[in-house]
């Protein structure tokens, strides 16, 4: 009766059109109430859901980026992949979707990059003669490596679930990361080509190259020193969190001279406001979770999941195909705390490693920040160009297919994940 109860409370609230952070919060509380599960229990889960070390690296990751998205960063980056790559045939899509590989390492929010590169790049991309669904579609489906390649949010989350390394984790979606931006480059070039988007007049020449690079030195520098002190052991992701906030801040009030004492304190209520909702979600998804493990969802899923098939690699597969419908109508930080606590016990039967899992998991999560209806970086994207959300799904599509063929390539290849956080010494299988 529990499960009923929580079940149906939870979907007539969704249904309705209230958030899903609060639709998991009030359905696991009228489920605790309802059946005298231990009322008490919820200050104690609300303050541990977010007493955490590792979850103190989100808020300061979000004010590094809030920083960095302020001092105008993004622009300087855009103009040095225009000068390297915006002559080629599709040039402009080609840059967009390094320019959100790049600053995707700086913000880890899917809709702040699909925001910040979106007003730099699409109005050029239009101009030149890109559908502008297309411009569109590129950059948010490029956003989705904001939470593959790190520093990702959406990591932390994974590793305070699991209690997997961070740092491990970090390391680990490099090289992930890395091929699904190269397959997103090949479905934006190939497009580009067939339909005949020309690139910019003119390549850079080196001087003009190597101005540039100068200018955005100190934005390419970021990522470098926050992974280079994880990977190297000198400080933990929390620390590296700390340490963005300090540089991004050094970088925007006394190098680029574009961000004033005064917008500081923008910035602070910006950043606040995006931290809040994460933790908001964070602490409400917590309790919805330790209310279902008391009633026994969370082992009776578990079991059918394992009951399905004992092959592993079909195991993933099947999961992998939930998590991308789920990705269609829940955020990513929701799917982490409704369906990894079902996970770990499968992933324990099956023998399979959860830093691996990590990246696979979180992989398929970001496909579904670019697929209707509730792809947060389409509904962005949608929002910038004045366009439907309809038309710029369908030119979605081929970059959802090839995450996905990405998605099932490191399903198979452990390796693809494991070899960099090993060769690091911060993961032992």
């Amino acid at each position: 009766m529990e499960i009923v109860v929580i079940s149906i409370t939870f979907l007539v609230l969704m249904a309705i059109g209230v958030p899903i952070g609060t639709s998991l919060g009030i359905a696991a509380i009228v489920t605790i109430f309802q059946f005298d599960l231990g009322i008490g229990m919820l200050g104690v889960n609300f303050s541990s859901g977010i007493a955490s070390f590792p979850l103190l690296a989100i808020p300061f990751f979000v004010l590094a980026g809030v920083i960095l998205d302020k001092a105008g960063l993004a622009a300087t980056i855009a103009h040095f992949f225009e000068l390297l790559v915006g002559k080629a045939v599709g040039g402009l899509a080609m840059v967009a979707v390094l320019t959100c590989m790049f600053w995707g390492a700086l913000s880890g929010s899917g809709p702040a990059t699909t925001a910040a590169v979106g007003l730099i790049l699409l109005a050029p991309m239009i101009k030149h003669g890109y559908d502008k669904h297309f411009a569109g579609a590129t950059i948010a489906n490029s956003s989705d490596l904001s939470i593959i390649i790190p520093p990702s949010i959406a990591f932390i989350i994974y590793g305070n679930i699991t209690r997997v390394s961070v740092s491990a984790l970090f390391v680990a979606g490099i090289i992930p990361g890395l091929l699904t931006g190269a397959g997103t480059v090949l479905v934006a070039y190939f497009i580009s080509k067939r339909r005949g988007y020309r690139g910019l007049a003119k390549r850079g020449n080196l001087k003009e190259i190597l101005i540039s690079l100068k200018e955005s030195i100190w934005a390419i520098l970021s990522p470098v020193i926050i992974l280079g002190g994880i990977y190297a052991g000198i400080f933990t992701p929390t620390e590296a969190a700390v340490v963005a906030v300090f540089y991004s801040l050094f970088v925007a009030v006394f190098i680029y001279r574009s961000v004033s004492w005064q917008d500081l304190v923008k910035i602070l209520v910006d950043a606040s406001v995006t931290s809040s909702v994460i933790m908001f979600i964070v602490v409400f998804a917590g309790i919805f979770t330790w209310a279902a493990s008391v009633i026994g969802i969370i082992d009776l899923a578990a079991n059918f999941i394992v009951r399905i098939s004992p092959n592993a690699v079909v195991m993933i597969i099947l999961v992998n195909l939930l998590l991308l419908a789920l990705g269609m109508i829940l955020d990513a930080i929701s799917i982490s705390y409704l369906i990894m606590p079902i996970l770990i016990p499968v992933l324990t039967a099956f023998g399979i490693d959860p830093l691996w899992y990590g990246v696979i998991f979180i992989s398929a999560l970001a496909i579904g920040q670019a697929t209707p209806p509730v792809g947060v970086n389409l509904f962005t994207a949608a929002n910038l160009i004045k366009g439907d959300i309809d038309s710029l799904a369908k030119q979605a599509i081929p970059f959802v297919v090839m995450d996905a063929f990405v998605l099932l390539i490191l399903s198979l290849f452990p390796w693809l994940s494991l070899y960099l956080p090993i060769k690091a010494g911060l993961y032992t299988p």
